[in-house]
């Protein structure tokens, strides 16, 4: 198979879709990669290393998506992408489809195979390829909180863990799965005071025991969640239903509650965010806005702001995937792979994820009813 991979145009978005390592990978099982030059750069990988491992490198993103027979890629194809589409095309990558309707009638439309990195689940309801970068985006909510809680950027001008004879910030962590876990950790390790809600009682008790009892867990509600957002100095949300929109937990009324300064961080804008006052998607090149005195941050791709990190921890998820499509074809995948037939969103015309199709008002028809139309 022929796999194409293009550079990333989202604003910022220094990830690549594939590591050197990778190519030699998929080189040695007998496919070809196509990369567009300088797509690795930045993640510090450049066109000599790919060249090195067989990849044939290409002058123009247009070059790579007409020959390739799978495209990966790192973000959901931007509108400048969609002209590329085609009947048969194999697209792997992070979709986020439900609060993307232009994007899910493009796919539609021009009969693309869209796997998403994101809803391809385990039996135990993981997300093998999602959870990397939920641990790149938690980790790094904890630090964005602490920076732009600084008064040089608009925040209240207090530090995360205080100092001793000061209280240190309260951190308030909306959801208990692998983005506030790792958001709690960093938190915890910086010295601040972490509040963490969750729903799942089994889940709350598990996180009381590996933090020590250092972690204060409470059962989500919504009294719980107002009492704690009106007295945080940073609120993470890390709230995910898989391949639906993400719910508004936190409502308009509780940030206009917290204090003047107080900043918002939600991990969520992936998925349509969970706070209420996010009513737009920012970029790293313009990264907040300040609503009712508080300042919300709504980067779509955080992880691209550790590009090389997260491109070497993405790449060791996806190849396992990508080589099983390279070499036996998605349809015969999907059928020897359940949880990567959980990652076909859109096929044939058809949208394949049943939290997608809901969110977005499609006709839902299973993997399964498509199989025979799958000639990828």
């Amino acid at each position: 198979m022929r796999v194409g991979i293009p550079k990333e145009i989202k604003n910022n978005e220094n990830r690549v879709a594939i590591t050197p390592a990778g190519v030699d990978t998929l080189v040695r099982a007998g496919h070809e990669v196509w990369i567009e030059t300088s797509a690795g750069a930045g993640s510090g990988f450049t066109d000599e290393e790919y060249q090195g491992k067989g990849a044939h490198v290409a002058n123009s993103a247009a070059e790579v998506w007409s020959s390739a027979e799978m495209i990966m890629k790192v973000k959901e194809p931007m509108t400048a992408e969609y002209g590329f589409f085609r009947e048969g095309l194999i697209l792997f990558t992070y979709l986020h489809l439900a609060p993307e309707p232009e994007l899910t009638r493009a796919l539609a439309e021009s009969g693309v195979h869209a796997v998403a990195y994101e809803t391809v689940q385990l039996e135990d309801g993981s997300l093998p390829l999602l959870t990397p970068m939920s641990e790149v985006a938690g980790r790094m909510a904890a630090q964005i909180g602490a920076q732009f809680l600084e008064k040089p950027y608009g925040g209240k001008g207090i530090l995360l863990g205080g100092v001793p004879g000061v209280a240190p910030a309260e951190v308030v962590i909306v959801g208990g799965g692998v983005v506030g876990t790792n958001a709690a950790k960093i938190a915890l390790g910086m010295g601040a005071r972490v509040t963490l809600l969750d729903l799942n009682a089994s889940r709350l008790r598990y996180l009381d025991e590996i933090f020590g009892g250092r972690l204060t867990t409470v059962m989500s509600s919504p009294y719980n969640l107002e009492q704690a957002v009106a007295k945080a100095d940073l609120v993470i949300g890390a709230v995910l239903i898989p391949g639906a929109r993400a719910p508004k937990l936190v409502k308009e009324y509780m940030v206009q509650q917290m204090s003047e300064g107080s900043v918002i961080v939600d991990v969520a804008i992936d998925q349509g965010g969970s706070v209420e006052t996010i009513d737009r998607v920012t970029t790293h090149a313009d990264p907040t806005y300040t609503k009712h005195g508080v300042i919300h941050y709504a980067v779509a791709n955080m992880p691209g702001a550790v590009a090389r990190t997260s491109t070497l921890a993405l790449t060791n998820v996806t190849m396992p995937y990508a080589l099983q499509i390279a070499n036996f074809g998605l349809a015969d995948s999907v059928r020897r792979n359940p949880a990567l037939a959980k990652g076909v969103n859109v096929s044939v015309g058809k949208v394949t994820n049943e939290a997608v199709a809901l969110s977005l008002g499609y006709e839902y028809k299973p993997v399964g009813e498509v199989l025979d139309a799958l000639k990828a």
